[in-house]
């Protein structure tokens, strides 16, 4: 038996998804249906065909509900992997959660941890890019999984440069004001247990810098909301702490329902055995 692995997936909070509603005021938008499944239901079913893969955290700031534990109790049956909710006391960003709860996803001392956008669908190649990671990443490094995008949409999404010959990244900006690159952050991310310093330095330079920055309110608390995108990622591609793994697979993110709806044609062809499936799995939202 290998050394074990662990996958994030981060699936935001009210305040969040507000471009679905009214539809997610009803449901959560992480369990609005996608290709007939919840939309993280994909993201598990993917963290279940990697290998040693024991442990699925969910991280977000949502109220729990009997929606989410029916979701959670019910898809940990179906996959034989443990699926815990791991509820954030207020917005903390990509990372901040990570950092507030690392000691959770340190527990068992995994080799490292998959994070995943619950916002993206595709058909994630999560075995291929552990291969690579564990091939390249030295024990202290984070791989972004790549994709490629036009000129045009490039700036909407973090872009990164990359040595082709080591598919290390020089250069990684967050939604740039001009083109970078074509190469573009899917929002899935292998860590090596390393990054948990890298958060550390980030949250304590953070705070020092909230108390050192002035009186205006001596009440305020600092934030605890750290961005994986914005605070992180650059400075590890300065420090050579940043790999890609390039996919050239079905990838999209899901911004709106009607994102949804054109997406789901591009699901079914990557995985003909939704139709099927659908035909024999009652929807679990329907739980009257």
């Amino acid at each position: 038996m290998g050394s074990i692995l662990k996958a994030v997936i981060l699936i935001g909070g009210p305040q969040k998804g507000t471009r679905f509603r009214p539809l997610s005021l009803e449901l959560p938008k992480p369990l609005f249906p996608l290709a007939g499944f919840p939309m993280i239901y994909h993201h598990i079913e993917a963290c279940s065909k990697v290998e040693n893969l024991k442990e699925i955290l969910l991280i977000g700031f949502y109220q729990p509900s009997e929606s989410l534990t029916h979701f959670i109790s019910s898809t940990q049956q179906e996959f034989k992997i443990q699926i815990r909710y791991l509820q954030e006391y207020t917005a903390m960003g990509t990372a901040g959660g990570i950092h507030h709860f690392r000691d959770q996803i340190m527990s068992g001392n995994p080799e490292a941890f998959f994070i995943l956008n619950g916002d993206v669908c595709g058909d994630f190649p999560l075995a291929d890019m552990y291969d690579f990671h564990r091939e390249r990443s030295a024990g202290i490094r984070t791989t972004i999984m790549g994709t490629e995008a036009t000129m045009q949409e490039s700036v909407k999404y973090g872009c990164l440069v990359e040595n082709p010959e080591t598919h290390e990244v020089l250069h990684y900006v967050e939604k740039p004001g001009t083109f970078v690159s074509s190469k573009i952050n899917t929002g899935i991310y292998l860590c090596s247990p390393d990054i948990i310093h890298d958060l550390n330095d980030v949250w304590r330079r953070q705070q020092e810098e909230n108390f050192n920055g002035g009186f205006g309110d001596i009440l305020a608390r600092p934030s605890e909301s750290i961005s994986l995108e914005h605070n992180v990622f650059s400075e590890m591609a300065s420090a050579g702490k940043l790999l890609v793994y390039y996919t050239t697979r079905f990838w999209s993110q899901i911004k709106s329902p009607g994102f949804v709806f054109v997406k789901v044609e591009r699901i079914f062809d990557v995985d003909r055995s939704f139709w099927k499936r659908l035909n024999h799995r009652p929807m679990f939202f329907n739980n009257e």
